[in-house]
């Protein structure tokens, strides 16, 4: 892609706050001088909003994220800029409740509002967990003013008696084997010290992990931004370059719309496949590509990516983590590989001001185990598998990397849970009539009904079940599922239960059948049955009337578009409102 690179010098946008001798600008500047800055650095150069997403309930986003920030505000001062560092809304998966989805939305609206209303020229958006790297990107795609995208790194390998621990992965991989008695709790508990034993985010493919992947692959971060671990000093580097990178791209006025074309989202797509990334990055590129205004559904999805083989032998689908991904050489090697096949579009525009091609033709792989060649792919066929039927008439996704080969051609009798409450109610029952052939069946777990879209979709199976040693089930839900989850899990079934999708009125005893070659998800009875059924469904989720759940749950929509707020969507811009004085 060619991008003309705007005439510098010229007026920016923070002019019209410091920039004269009127009342109004003497205001707005000699309030800021409070801080101490000279009044050159008025002058009309860059200013620069470092968005950070630090927080001590954010353990993502925890105290690297400052002193990372310093290393940014280093990289615009020497480059000639003014560096302001802004807190934003931390959304954090680790601890918000009911879900951190839910509040993905209000952090890109509290985002967009933050740039639009402020002097702020340019945006570096440091980001780090599941949900603030999608909503910073968000939001700055609503403004559309340059912006770069820092992530925090994720945390060091663990390890427990021997065994190398992911984050998250373990958790649900420990806490099946407690339940099937191969654990006792007291290891369980000791086990916990070695899962998260340095600042980061999740060091396995997780959802962080894959978004941070997933912002490089789109162009909005600089080439290996994504893998550096976050207590690496290569990380400060990165941050610090990044730091003069936006300095440049005000001058240029090089935004996000002109790299986020839809060639870069197809980019994205088949990255995800080839490093079997998170389902979560479905619904979060969507929502991303509706604020641009790109034309990107889930049939791309499928289309992009069903013929990519995942290549990166990282947890959940394979046995290393994300530092040894990065030794490796980090996703730079996975898109060279994918170019090399005639996979990902080269010319695509990149923060860096060069193609992505040229960013990546000359980096080495060092560990063939880690990023494995062709020919000794994990999965063939790695990427998001899209499911429509009847059961999902507006799409569902399969991660194929993560699921058992055996169950992805499956039928077997539902066994139903209306709600998350009413399957903890019932899942550790030793008289639940269930087996390893049904198909566990969860409703209300979607954006409107949890409310939220929590990641519940990796239903824990049933101890007389695990005690038999099976480790994986057909399970259907209209929820999400941990980035760092596994199993043969079909999640953002759509329409959603909550809003009368079929998924509502699936009864004990239907049979189901799950076709993941031939991308087809069908509850097996008549036309007519299902429509009686819908006809006399009636909601039974939460239904909040006031605060933010009410607006979130008035306004959302559903996954299959990426579970945006409706007046959300769209590239607003950034122009300069009414003086406040």
């Amino acid at each position: 892609m060619t991008f003309k690179p705007a005439q510098w010098p010229r007026k920016l946008r923070s002019q019209e706050w410091y920039g004269g001798t009127s009342r109004d600008v003497i205001y707005h500047r000699g309030w800021l001088k409070n801080q101490g800055y000279p009044h050159d650095l008025f002058d009309g150069r860059p200013i620069i909003g470092i968005l950070n997403t630090w927080s001590e309930l954010s353990p993502c986003n925890g105290s690297h994220m400052k002193e990372l920030a310093e290393k940014v505000k280093a990289g615009i001062w020497e480059a000639g800029g003014f560096p302001v560092e802004v807190p934003v809304f931390s959304a954090s998966e680790n601890t918000f409740r009911p879900s951190a989805m839910m509040f993905r939305n209000l952090a890109a609206l509290a985002v967009e509002e933050t740039i639009r209303g402020q002097p702020i020229d340019g945006c570096v958006l440091l980001v780090g967990c599941d949900k603030t790297t999608p909503s910073l990107m968000m939001g700055a795609a609503s403004c559309d003013l340059p912006s770069i995208v820092v992530t925090g790194g994720p945390m060091l390998n663990g390890y427990f008696q021997g065994e190398r621990v992911g984050s998250g992965t373990h958790l649900w991989k420990f806490s099946e084997a407690v339940k099937a008695g191969e654990m006792t709790q007291e290891e369980f508990l000791e086990a916990e010290a070695s899962m998260s034993r340095s600042t980061g985010t999740c060091n396995t493919m997780g959802t962080a992990s894959t978004m941070a992947s997933m912002a490089e692959a789109l162009g909005m971060a600089l080439s290996g931004n994504a893998a550096i671990p976050a207590v690496d000093s290569r990380r400060r580097v990165m941050a610090q370059l990044s730091g003069r990178r936006i300095v440049q791209m005000v001058k240029d006025d090089l935004k996000p719309s002109d790299i986020l074309t839809k060639e870069a989202f197809e980019n994205a797509v088949r990255a995800n496949g080839a490093i079997g990334g998170s389902t979560n990055a479905v619904v979060h590129l969507l929502a991303l590509a509706g604020r641009v205004g790109i034309d990107f559904t889930l049939d791309d999805w499928d289309r992009c990516g069903r013929d990519i083989a995942t290549i990166v032998n990282l947890m959940p689908s394979g046995e290393y983590l994300m530092e040894e991904f990065f030794y490796a050489g980090g996703l730079p090697v996975v898109l060279k590989r994918l170019a090399e096949g005639g996979q990902l579009h080269k010319d695509a525009l990149t923060v860096s001001g060069a193609t992505m091609w040229e960013e990546i033709k000359d980096v080495v792989n060092h560990n063939e185990d880690v990023i494995r060649p062709l020919e000794r792919a994990l999965t063939p066929q790695g990427g998001i598998a899209v499911l429509r039927g009847n059961l999902a008439p507006k799409g569902a996704v399969l991660k194929p990397s993560a699921a058992s080969e055996h169950l992805l051609t499956h039928r077997g009798r539902a066994v139903v849970f209306e709600d998350i409450d009413d399957y903890k109610a019932k899942i550790n029952d030793p008289d639940l009539d269930i087996d390893e052939t049904c198909v566990m069946v969860m409703k209300n777990c979607g954006p409107k009904g949890y409310p939220g879209m929590a990641e519940v979709g990796n239903m824990g199976l049933p101890p007389k079940v695990l005690k038999k040693g099976i480790t994986d089930m057909v399970r259907i839900s209209d929820a999400r599922m941990s980035g760092t989850a596994y199993g043969t899990v079909v999640l953002h079934t759509s329409p959603e239960a909550a809003a009368g999708g079929p998924l509502a009125v699936v009864q004990n005893g239907d049979m189901i059948e799950l076709d993941v070659p031939n991308r087809r998800l069908h509850l097996d009875i008549s036309e007519e049955e299902l429509a009686t059924r819908l006809k006399a469904w009636t909601p039974r989720h939460e239904r909040p009337d006031s605060g933010y759940a009410w607006l979130h749950q008035a306004h959302v929509e559903g996954a299959d578009t990426g579970a945006d707020l409706d007046f959300l969507k769209g590239c607003r811009g950034a122009p300069v409102g009414k003086d406040s004085h």
